[in-house]
């Protein structure tokens, strides 16, 4: 992001309401500042600011008050709250000021559909997540093992256990992470998924059923990891099955939810159609369910599943690659397939302690099918690899997937 300054393409910061997006801006503008340079920070959810918005000369006028003929960093919070943003921005872009813009706004329909199109070839996105799981370890320990994390976890097994069931409990919102007591957290996060329905899906989106959509959020969040039918969502909550492919549509663009898709090779024996919904944030989901906090193995089986994909999509990020899911119409089901051209990695994930190595029918299934080179067994604690029919069958604990490449 910072080597991104000096390019005159403007940023573009998004990513779920409350992930440290304003946190992120005014941190690059105290270290402009501290280097002589000049910066104006602009945030569309003061009324204040508003007025610079009503016309590109307005904005411009303010830019050439503060900076003169100086070159300057202007900063701009929330702007998708600003009708017809790309336009705006694109408009002023090209008249070529001697200032680099940084724009940041909540990951609305607005700001990633029609702002990213509008500057297209103008900008450069960047998306900022909750805090993952290895910024939250270095955080709740003091960043003492930052460079030595890897032996932090293979020294200390229950304390690496507890702050993983804090964080599959908690989820990364920097202000939940921060709050003190359960009810703290509680709070927190309520204000940020109220928020999020009353800003961005009811204000910003003119969704007429906010009641129907904060549903299908309770109702995904109670089945991560299995496949999804439209038709049953549409008859559980009421609403058209358009309706329904709309809503879902709207939960990835504002970075609730994501989709991920079946892989296939033989479309006739396996499902090409049901995808799956993870969150990215664990505690959201851990809320929408009325689960925040809860530690118990049953039900974190599948949120740790939404974790390892989490830190898989982390380890290829830069990569060509992408992960997606593996299930027959006989129910033969593998958690994670990473497809890289016509390279295949079967990954299985279990919350479990192994003592032994043992192997589900479905990945023996998957082997027998793709004769994949390796497959990996992701678990809690478990460490071996042992061969099946020419694989390498890799088990490993879920924190060697942190620092192993895949």
């Amino acid at each position: 992001m910072l080597a991104h300054l000096n390019n005159l393409e403007i940023s573009m910061i998004v990513g779920p309401r409350q992930a440290g997006k304003t946190t992120l801006m005014k941190m690059i503008q105290d270290h402009l500042v501290a280097t002589g340079k000049k910066c104006l920070f602009l945030n569309l959810d003061f009324e204040t600011d508003n007025q610079y918005f009503i016309s590109q000369n307005a904005l411009i006028k303010k830019i050439k008050l503060e900076f003169g003929e100086s070159q300057g960093y202007v900063f701009i919070d929330e702007i998708q709250r600003k009708e017809n943003a790309g336009l705006f921005l694109k408009g002023i872009y090209d008249q070529g000021l001697p200032c680099k813009f940084i724009i940041s706004g909540s990951g609305s329909v607005e700001l990633k559909e029609k702002i990213h199109e509008s500057l297209a070839g103008r900008k450069r996105m960047f998306e900022l997540y909750p805090v993952s799981f290895t910024e939250f370890i270095d955080f709740k320990t003091g960043y003492l093992y930052a460079d030595t994390l890897e032996d932090f976890f293979s020294s200390d097994k229950t304390k690496t256990n507890d702050l993983l069931e804090e964080y599959l409990g908690y989820g990364g919102y920097p202000k939940v992470i921060l709050a003190a007591t359960k009810q703290e957290k509680l709070n927190e996060i309520n204000e940020i998924y109220n928020s999020y329905i009353e800003k961005d899906i009811t204000s910003l989106m003119k969704i007429r059923r906010p009641d129907a959509f904060s549903e299908l959020i309770k109702v995904l969040g109670g089945q991560i990891g299995q496949l999804v039918n439209y038709s049953e969502l549409s008859n559980t909550l009421n609403v058209s099955l358009l309706t329904i492919k709309n809503y879902l549509w709207y939960a990835e663009k504002t970075f609730v939810v994501e989709r991920i898709t079946p892989y296939a090779r033989n479309i006739r024996k396996e499902i090409t159609k049901s995808p799956m919904y993870y969150f990215y944030d664990l505690g959201l989901r851990n809320f929408s369910t009325g689960q925040l906090g809860d530690s118990s193995a049953e039900k974190n089986g599948f949120i740790f599943q939404n974790l390892i994909l989490h830190i898989l999509k982390e380890r290829l990020h830069g990569q060509n690659g992408s992960v997606h899911y593996w299930r027959t119409k006989d129910k033969a089901e593998v958690d994670f397939v990473i497809a890289r051209g016509k390279e295949i990695l079967p990954v299985e994930v279990k919350y479990r302690d192994y003592d032994f190595p043992q192997i589900a029918r479905s990945l023996r299934s998957f082997i027998s099918r793709y004769s994949p080179k390796y497959a990996y067994v992701v678990n809690k604690n478990y460490r071996q690899e042992i061969e099946v029919d020419k694989t390498k069958v890799i088990f490993l604990p879920y924190s060697d997937l942190l620092f192993k490449e895949i």
